[in-house]
């Protein structure tokens, strides 16, 4: 089933920032995540193996970060609410705005997210420590584990976003 969107709809033009900037905030997400594992877990500055391969790690391999990505997009677009567009009176472009509260919020959470070490560990499982698809498979789900704890959203495939019930 295909849905098909009010080109000039909030969530249309936010999907379309945020699909367009999917590898180059992957990108960074990665390179925050090498200097803020260094700087929480080897405060020192010691070399080892695991350093090294950390400090080499060059490939950006982003397949195993997307649907991360994804659901954070979605989320936002979740906690956003509403799908008007706003009267703008800065002479910005509708998408030149949600581009700037999508970047702002986005880099928000990762600094937010790279103060926990389980966020770390899993953003490096699935890229610099990869070694199969069973692994990465477990880090992805630690990631989507960590997402809705985070947030106290459930995230449903088909049935959306929704609250979390805590009893």
């Amino acid at each position: 089933m295909s849905r098909k969107y009010f080109l000039l709809d909030k969530n249309s033009l936010l999907k379309e920032v945020q699909a367009e900037k999917k590898a180059a905030f992957l990108h960074t997400l990665i390179e925050k995540v090498k200097t803020d594992y260094l700087r929480q877990c080897n405060p020192l500055g010691l070399v080892d193996d695991t350093v090294l391969s950390i400090q080499a790690y060059q490939s950006y391999d982003v397949k195993h970060l997307e649907e991360f990505y994804d659901l954070l997009s979605g989320i936002f677009r979740y906690q956003i609410g509403t799908n008007q567009l706003e009267f703008l009176f800065d002479g910005k472009t509708h998408y030149e705005k949600y581009l700037e509260d999508w970047e702002s919020c986005f880099h928000n959470w990762m600094t937010k997210f790279c103060q926990q070490d389980r966020f770390l560990k899993a953003v490096l499982a699935v890229t610099v420590f990869y070694e199969n698809e069973h692994s990465a498979i477990l880090a992805e789900n630690r990631l989507k584990y960590f997402i809705s704890h985070y947030f106290g959203l459930k995230l449903y495939r088909y049935k959306g976003i929704m609250q979390m019930h805590v009893a």
